[in-house]
């Protein structure tokens, strides 16, 4: 008999957003997560990405924070900028209902924006260890009311040197709370972490990379470095994929290929760690609507970062450590779909091949060139795939917030209003009950509000004649 969420017992409202978002029953790791998280027992979790481990912890802490409690309940430590951006945004549609609201603060984003809006009530937090500790240190960020840790990617987490930071984090947070830990790998310092810090951890472990790798086929080409671009440009031609992520090992290799991509008719962009944060996120957005079809990125890419719909992954440049040909390939073959991955080998990278084949334990079977007469039989169908505009991707969260209006009210903290404030006011408005109202933002002059389930216009017209708190308030429709 197929587990269902609401066999864990959760509330009516995040299971109304988890049907939203396309979540139909739970995967492995979500169905030995949750129910020991709601119990509130440590758990480490040895887990592939693509496992669908973000919901693992994010139901239970949706399902778990009081919403009334202004300072933050959960804290969720992860590697990379563009994993704490994702895991928040993930974490607040599960929770949309409930009205869960949860801030991203990471680095090279000013820390003053970020301040402003961990005064505001935050029910989570996520960010990376080093601006964290920054929030900590300089009183931004206040722990003692905390209840929940995750640490997300632990063993990344360790080979980018946060692990000290991390630790010190952890000793300075309520000792009475639940910890979940999550990593594809467990090294050793991983492991020690878990048992010093944590109660008689459960320990879970998630279908083993060959499972995985059963959506996945694996092909490699050896090539002379000179003639990788052409081989590259014969094999895409041939393959022709809807969505693919080409990965190189160096942001220099990125910006030569792009250019070298971009010049010969490719939809292409690019992602590495010189660029802008604003940069990023936006080609990731982009690449998630499916804007243009080919991201060649450095493995700053490569980390948790859940994209539908990737056909292909292309290692232009083999990967040096073995961690990370899982993570890069990994990108593709997610929920249920099959993908492909393509590694260009040079006859000097022989010992690294044999270093992951020896890792993921089966050996890559290896192809020969794509011939003259497929790259001329497949350039026609190519050729039209670049021109033609791809067809644009409904992200999930999207269809959750079909239904939503954000409205904008020119009054705040100032004014004394607080989120009680505007529940009370629009719940008492014809046709409205506090289930149509989602997260609700206050700041120094202005306030965000959230109407669901289609009510906006509604609320929108019955609050030009409503004052909130004896206030009378201008309100417009928020812009996106």
């Amino acid at each position: 008999m197929t587990k269902q969420f609401k066999d864990y017992g959760i509330s009516e409202e995040i299971l109304r957003a988890l049907e939203g978002l396309g979540y139909t029953e739970p995967t492995e790791v979500q169905e030995k997560v949750i129910p020991l998280a709601l119990e509130k027992r440590d758990i480490s979790v040895k887990s592939q990405t693509g496992s669908g481990k973000t919901a693992a912890f994010g139901i239970p802490i949706c399902e778990l924070v009081e919403w009334d409690e202004n300072k933050p309940q959960a804290l969720v430590l992860t590697p990379t900028r563009e994993l704490a951006l994702q895991v928040s945004e993930d974490i607040m549609n599960i929770g949309r209902f409930k009205r869960v609201k949860a801030t991203a603060v990471f680095g090279k984003q000013p820390f003053a924006k970020q301040r402003a809006e961990l005064k505001q009530k935050s029910h989570v937090v996520v960010g990376t260890p080093g601006r964290v500790m920054d929030h900590i240190e300089r009183h931004t960020l206040d722990l003692s009311k905390v209840e929940i840790l995750v640490l997300d990617e632990a063993d990344e987490m360790l080979s980018m040197g946060f692990i000290d930071l991390v630790e010190s984090i952890m000793k300075m947070l309520p000792k009475k709370r639940l910890t979940m830990l999550f990593s594809a790998t467990l090294p050793k310092d991983v492991e020690k972490l878990c048992h010093k810090y944590m109660i008689e951890p459960v320990d879970v472990e998630i279908e083993k990379i060959e499972e995985k790798e059963k959506l996945i086929q694996h092909e490699v080409y050896t090539v002379p470095e000179k003639n990788k671009l052409d081989l590259l440009k014969d094999i895409t031609i041939v393959e022709n994929p809807d969505s693919c992520i080409i990965f190189c090992r160096t942001k220099d290799n990125v910006d030569t290929l792009v250019d070298a991509l971009d010049d010969a008719g490719y939809s292409v962009d690019k992602i590495h760690g010189g660029m802008e944060q604003d940069e990023r996120f936006e080609v990731m957005n982009d690449f998630k609507r499916g804007e243009f079809r080919y991201l060649i990125a450095t493995d700053v890419a490569a980390r948790g970062i859940d994209i539908d719909g990737i056909t292909h992954v292309i290692n232009y440049d083999m990967p040096l450590e073995n961690e990370s040909y899982v993570h890069r390939t990994g990108r593709t073959g997610r929920a249920g779909q099959m993908g492909k991955a393509i590694t260009l080998v040079t006859p000097y990278e022989d010992k690294f091949l044999a270093a992951v084949e020896k890792y993921i334990g089966f050996i890559i079977p290896l192809k020969d060139s794509p011939t003259k007469e497929q790259v001329v039989k497949g350039r026609e169908a190519f050729n039209r795939k670049m021109k033609e505009e791809p067809e644009l991707k409904v992200e999930k969260k999207e269809k959750l917030n079909e239904d939503i209006i954000k409205l904008y009210f020119n009054g705040g903290k100032k004014k004394k209003l607080r989120a009680v404030d505007f529940v009370g006011t629009i719940s008492n408005l014809k046709g409205i009950t506090s289930d149509d109202i989602g997260i609700i933002t206050i700041q120094e002059n202005v306030s965000y509000v959230e109407i669901l389930n289609g009510k906006g216009s509604s609320v929108l017209k019955q609050m030009k004649d409503t004052t909130v708190k004896g206030k009378k308030l201008k309100v417009y429709i928020a812009n996106k």
